[in-house]
């Protein structure tokens, strides 16, 4: 009987490893480390590496396969860098340790979420150059900071900038999720997050009193018709199979702040909600309809946005879009099963269309449980590998797929 000892590991998943290893997590991520890495891989793949700081220690690593005909618009591929805190007494095992346990599964933070996606790339790249190919295309690797905490400070900047437009990118890929059927999802739109604090003001006092015009009274009212609202969007998600959690406007109640004693009634009090509004909500009508909430509550109720995304951009998922037939034709080829779906939460995919680039949020793991953000978040090698013949196979189509009209 042989036993597989660590030296029988394949070079990927070894890699991979080494780079979950790296600590980028929030909310004091090691940028530094992940960018050596990031040289490195492109020293050894023959790739040039551009850096670009979009606000001090926030850098934007680009890696570039130049393609023969260069004047052609490129293919993105982007991933974050970053990944989300940890409590570390939940875990089986050191969540920055990539601990592989004996039937093969992986335990780290960013194993999906989406340090697998990056060395899919760069491991795909690696075989395809190996192999002696070259594509019409150009091929971009991006490498973002700061996308768990909104990519205000990563990919909302740096499409803003010089350095993204000489990019000329034509089509990107970004991340997706995990799917525990057989089938692999893939991602043509997202939610937009609103996320809004409602603010009541009333009548102060002595918590011994029945005062009128309470800031909590107004407050609850303002609460009941958000909370009313989540009942109905989840009530209509519930009664049609044919829905994904995506294609409905999702919220939830995450703070509830003021007071300053038990026996003073405040002045103040506030709440705080987390919106995800579907693509195909009327932003202006829906902003209304928050407002005529706060006015029906009763005088002094305001609110304001901590964050608010108002260009949702669909990418065609139909044989229209020449990325979409290569993407999907490429799928077909390897028999993968795909479900086309609206993002639930919320990727740097949205910058990405609303400067009108079509991108698609595609993460190749299959039979493979939802653990972004989880404690314990794994991946099994098998499906990592596959990961990286899938890409293998979708990069090689997708920067070929031949110039279009309009395209130079």
């Amino acid at each position: 009987m042989t036993t597989k000892g660590p030296e029988a590991e394949h070079p990927s998943v070894t890699l991979f490893r080494q780079y979950l290893r790296i600590r980028t997590v929030q909310p004091n991520p090691d940028y530094g480390a992940a960018i050596a890495f990031l040289e490195e891989r492109a020293h050894q793949l023959g790739l040039s590496c551009q850096k670009v700081e979009v606000v001090p220690g926030y850098v934007i690593t680009v890696l570039t396969w130049p393609g023969t005909n260069p004047t052609l618009p490129s293919i993105l591929l982007n991933s974050h860098t970053d990944v989300v805190p940890v409590f570390k007494e939940h875990w089986h095992h050191d969540p920055f340790e990539a601990f592989k346990d004996s039937e093969g599964y992986i335990y780290a933070r960013g194993a999906q979420d989406m340090k697998s996606v990056s060395i899919q790339y760069l491991e795909a790249v690696r075989r395809l150059k190996s192999e002696g190919h070259r594509f019409p295309r150009t091929i971009h690797l991006t490498f973002v900071p700061d996308e768990e905490i909104g990519g205000h400070k990563g990919m909302e900047l740096f499409v803003k900038r010089p350095e993204f437009q000489a990019l000329q990118a034509g089509f990107a890929l970004d991340e997706g999720l995990a799917n525990p059927t057989d089938a692999f999802t893939v991602f043509y739109s997202e939610r937009s997050p609103w996320w809004i604090r409602v603010t009541s003001t009333g009548k102060p006092g002595h918590a011994s009193r029945f005062i009128e015009d309470t800031a909590a009274e107004k407050l609850h009212k303002v609460i009941s018709s958000i909370l009313a609202f989540r009942e109905k969007e989840k009530q209509r998600l519930q009664a049609n199979p044919h829905l994904k959690e995506g294609a409905v406007t999702s919220v939830n109640l995450t703070k509830l702040e003021g007071g300053v004693a038990y026996n003073v009634v405040p002045a103040a009090m506030s709440a705080s909600f987390d919106f995800r509004v579907a693509p195909d909500v009327d932003m202006k009508a829906f902003e209304k309809q928050l407002q005529s909430w706060c006015q029906e509550a009763g005088e002094g109720v305001t609110f304001e946005f901590a964050q608010k995304f108002t260009e949702p951009r669909i990418t065609p998922t139909d044989d229209s879009n020449p990325w979409w037939a290569a993407f999907s034709g490429a799928c077909k080829e390897m028999n993968l099963t795909l479900e086309p779906e609206i993002f639930p939460a919320a990727t740097d995919s949205r910058y990405i269309r609303a400067v009108g680039i079509p991108a698609l949020g595609f993460s190749p793991m299959n039979h493979t449980p939802v653990l972004l953000h989880d404690h314990n978040e794994r991946l099994h090698e098998a499906v990592f590998l596959r990961g990286v013949d899938i890409y293998t196979r979708l990069i090689s189509a997708l920067a070929s797929v031949p110039a279009m009209p309009g395209e130079k």
